[in-house]
């Protein structure tokens, strides 16, 4: 399922959602990823300078996929990372 997200709250209502899908309390998952159960509070809640890296490990842990939707004119740019990640 694709859903459009705008900005952190959103992200945190999603990532709160896969959580309790699974089942399980914040504590489990924030274990388990790797991350104190209050970076997690603060995902889930949209706290604003959330750790990027942090983040990315909290939404694959819990199966979150990210894809961004760019311009088709920003993916013919020479940036090698745009050719590497192009699918």
């Amino acid at each position: 399922m694709q859903i459009q997200v705008n900005d952190a709250p959103d992200i945190g209502a999603l990532v709160r959602a896969a959580r309790k899908a699974g089942g399980l309390r914040q504590d489990d998952p924030a274990r388990a990823i790797g991350v104190s159960e209050n970076f997690m509070d603060r995902v889930e809640n949209g706290a604003e300078g959330i750790q990027w890296g942090k983040l990315f490990q909290v939404l694959s842990g819990l199966g979150v996929r990210v894809l961004v939707d760019v311009p088709e004119a920003a993916t013919s740019a020479q940036h090698p990372v745009l050719r590497l990640h192009q699918t």
